[in-house]
This record gives structure tokens, C-alpha cells and sequence, in this order.
């Protein structure tokens, strides 16, 4: 019975400790560039913690629904660009923002969900993937509203104070885990509910559930455009942490990350999205110091130059990943915890048949 709860306990406690860690002097050299206490930090966290809701967003779209989407970022765009706008055009405060910003990414998603899903496979990515570039180019052009190339920065009239600055970015990285959490609810919440069983059923055989008189197509749009919206409050936290978004926020290349980060992690495992989504920024930021530092400058050219480009190391890690780990992290841990649970149960049943042998045993003898 207390085995049902463990998940649960080890995710409070995971959350307590993600609380009370910038109230800590903890130095990890390496992978953390100061003591967690300091700004430079708890703003790496901070990312960290927007790419693994990116990610859980991301895996209740292909993880439940089995939906290969390359415009996925678009709706991430959509949060960001979209608090950015309504902070500087429509000066309004920063909830207003938030909101105009997530019912943005809402309609979007609805509208681009509709069409795209008339479609499925392959193709049903290649119309994500038009419509992310479509989206991509939209605010290259539109300068005068997004910052084209230049980007948008964060209007902080708006915002209030402890939400701005270096000084408050404690605070920003509590506004960031409550996102995450937010995030994690939410899908939890999809993936148990009648919602997240069709969609998985969708999944396995859509012909099946059209047979059962279910409707696959409407449960889909409506996973998408959940999926869709948590991105955008990812987006959210992203303008606020940064001051600002760029153009690469709405390109194709950063779902093709996101994807990797689930991959990574473990693709349907929740838990796994979120150590994919942290493990890739932690290496993709730590990665890029690490190239520019003069140890790597000094070595000879045939080290030097794969690593001196982080994405290429973080391509060999993706390439070693598929080949050694296929479930990702999570699968891997998942499978082996299933491989022991099984050798328990069959020990725990020779167990069971040594002592009924031992047992009818002196009544054979008496016979």
C-alpha cells in the first residue's frame, strides 16, 4: 500500500529540496559555475527548470499521443513574443500579460492543430514543420513589432520589481519552479485521466477507437492545444528569466531540440522529460565554456576542434543514447527495475515450491 505513494513522496521531497536550494552554499565544480546561492546559478536552474516543462509539454504531445510535431516551439515563441507584445504594446500589467499571452498561444494552436491533424505521420510533421516556419518568419519581418533579428526585450514597467533584475533572480527561479510544478500537474493530470487513455489508445490503433464509436480526431486537437499552451507558459518564464526573447525561439531547430531532450530523458516517461531537459541545457551551457576555455585552446587540432562545438559532443552524446540507451534514461531505468521486480517474483515463487516440496516430503517417507 505505501509503495503506491513513493512517487509521490520522492516528488515532494524533490520539490522541497528545488525550494530551499538557493538558501544553500552548495558548490558543485564543474557542472554548477557557482555556489547555488548566487545569482549566476540559480539563473542556469532557472533555465533548466523551462526546458523541462518545454520538454514534459513536448512528451504529452509525442510520449500519450504518439504526434511527431517539428513546430512545437512555435507555441513557446508564442508565450514569449506574446508576454513581450502585450507588456509593450497593450501596457498591460504582468497576469493581464500572462493571460493574453497564453490565450495567443491557445488559438493558435487550435487553429494550426485543426489543419494539420487532417493529416497524420510524417506528413502531419511536415505540416508543424510549415507552420513553425511560417511563424519564424513572421517575426523576422515584423520588426516593428517583434525586434525582428534584433529580438524583443521584456518591457519591465509592467513587471513588478521583485520579478526584475540580477538581485531578484532568486525569485525568478521560484516563479520558474512553480512553473515546472504547473506543468507536471497538468500532465499528470492528462496522462491518468479518460483524455490521456484514449489518446493512448489513439495511439496504438486510431481504426479501433473509430470502430468503438470514439472520437480519436477530437482528442487529439484537444491534447494538442493543452500540449500547446503549457509551452507557451514555458514561454512565459523564459521572457521573464532572460529580459527578452530572439527569433530562434519560434524556429524549427529548437523542437528539433526539444526532441531531443525527450529522447534523452526517456520518451513517456514524465520524469524523464525532465531529466532530459535538464541534462541538455546543464551540458549544452556548461559545454559552450568549457570550448572557449584555454585548456581546450592549447590542445593539439585533432582534440581541439570537436571540442571546441558543443553541438557536436552533445551529437555524439544523442548518437551514443540511441545506440546503447534506446528507451532513453528513464526507459533504461524503467526496464531494468522491471528485469529485478522479475527476478524477485520468481525467486520469491522457487522459494514457494522448495518449501511444499520440503514439506510433502516426510509424507512420502511415511507412505
Amino acid at each position: 500500500m505505501i509503495r503506491r505513494f513513493v512517487p509521490t513522496i520522492v516528488g515532494a521531497g524533490l520539490v522541497i529540496l528545488m525550494a530551499v536550494l538557493p538558501l544553500l552554499n552548495i558548490s558543485i565544480p564543474g557542472v554548477l559555475p557557482t555556489p547555488t546561492y548566487l545569482p549566476g546559478t540559480l539563473a542556469l536552474l532557472s533555465l533548466c527548470m523551462v526546458f523541462a516543462a518545454l520538454a514534459l509539454s513536448y512528451n504529452l504531445l509525442l510520449g500519450s499521443a504518439g504526434m511527431l510535431s517539428f513546430g512545437h516551439a512555435l507555441y513557446f515563441g508564442a508565450g514569449a513574443y506574446g508576454l513581450g507584445i502585450a507588456l509593450e504594446r497593450f501596457g498591460v500589467p504582468l497576469w493581464p500579460g500572462i493571460f493574453i499571452a497564453l490565450i495567443g498561444g491557445m488559438l493558435i494552436a487550435l487553429v494550426t492543430g485543426a489543419v494539420a491533424m487532417r493529416v497524420s505521420g510524417i506528413p502531419f510533421a511536415m505540416v508543424t514543420l510549415a507552420f513553425a516556419q511560417a511563424g519564424s518568419v513572421l517575426v523576422r519581418r515584423n520588426s516593428e513589432i517583434t525586434g525582428g533579428e534584433e529580438g524583443l526585450g521584456l518591457q519591465t514597467s509592467g513587471v513588478p520589481d521583485f520579478l526584475v533584475g540580477v538581485m531578484n533572480t532568486r525569485n525568478l527561479y521560484w516563479f520558474t519552479l512553480v512553473v515546472l510544478v504547473v506543468v507536471y500537474l497538468v500532465v499528470l493530470w492528462v496522462d491518468t485521466s479518460r483524455l490521456g487513455h484514449l489518446a493512448r489508445a489513439t495511439r496504438e490503433n486510431e481504426q479501433r477507437v473509430r470502430v468503438l464509436g470514439l472520437r480519436p480526431y477530437r482528442a487529439k486537437l484537444v491534447i494538442f492545444v493543452i500540449a500547446a499552451v503549457l509551452a507557451s507558459l514555458a514561454g512565459v518564464a523564459y521572457m521573464l528569466l532572460q529580459s527578452g526573447t530572439v527569433p530562434r525561439a519560434v524556429s524549427a531547430d529548437l523542437t528539433i531540440t526539444i526532441l531531443v531532450m525527450v529522447v534523452l530523458g526517456g520518451v513517456g516517461f514524465r520524469w524523464g522529460a525532465i531529466v532530459g531537459g535538464v541534462l541538455y541545457t546543464l551540458l549544452d551551457q556548461r559545454l559552450t565554456v568549457i570550448a572557449g576555455s584555454d585548456a581546450v585552446a592549447g590542445l593539439p587540432d585533432a582534440l581541439r576542434i570537436p571540442l571546441s562545438e558543443p553541438l557536436f559532443l552533445l551529437g555524439v552524446l544523442f548518437i551514443l543514447v540511441v545506440m546503447f540507451l534506446p528507451g532513453g534514461i528513464a526507459g533504461t531505468v524503467d526496464s531494468w527495475w522491471r528485469r529485478r521486480k522479475g527476478e524477485r517474483v520468481r525467486l520469491s515463487l522457487r522459494q514457494m515450491d522448495d518449501a511444499d516440496a520440503e514439506a510433502e516430503a516426510p509424507a512420502e517417507v511415511k507412505a
